[in-house]
């Protein structure tokens, strides 16, 4: 198994859906070479388990300032982008 293929399972791996052993197996063997797909996995487990909980995150202050500059930023980049256009 490769990341293309274990990114492809991701969701099934995340449900639990009824996954066959040899998949199962596969999709273990992956990960324990793949760091990669570890901090993939991780991650978006993670992230849905926040999401389903509905749990606040607080964003430490120097990423929300630079979160706000990035949107800004790309904001003021689509508005040009409009003026042109």
């Amino acid at each position: 198994m490769n990341c293309t293929e274990f990114i492809a399972k991701l969701d099934e791996v995340l449900e639990r859906h009824n996954i066959r052993l040899p998949l199962r197996e596969e999709l273990r063997s992956h990960l324990l070479q793949c760091e990669h797909c570890v901090v993939t996995y991780n991650t978006t487990r993670q992230t849905i388990e926040i999401y389903r909980n509905h749990e606040l995150y607080e964003l430490p202050n120097d990423l929300q300032e630079q979160l706000h500059t990035a949107i800004m930023a790309r904001c003021a980049k689509g508005a040009k982008s409009k003026k042109r256009g």
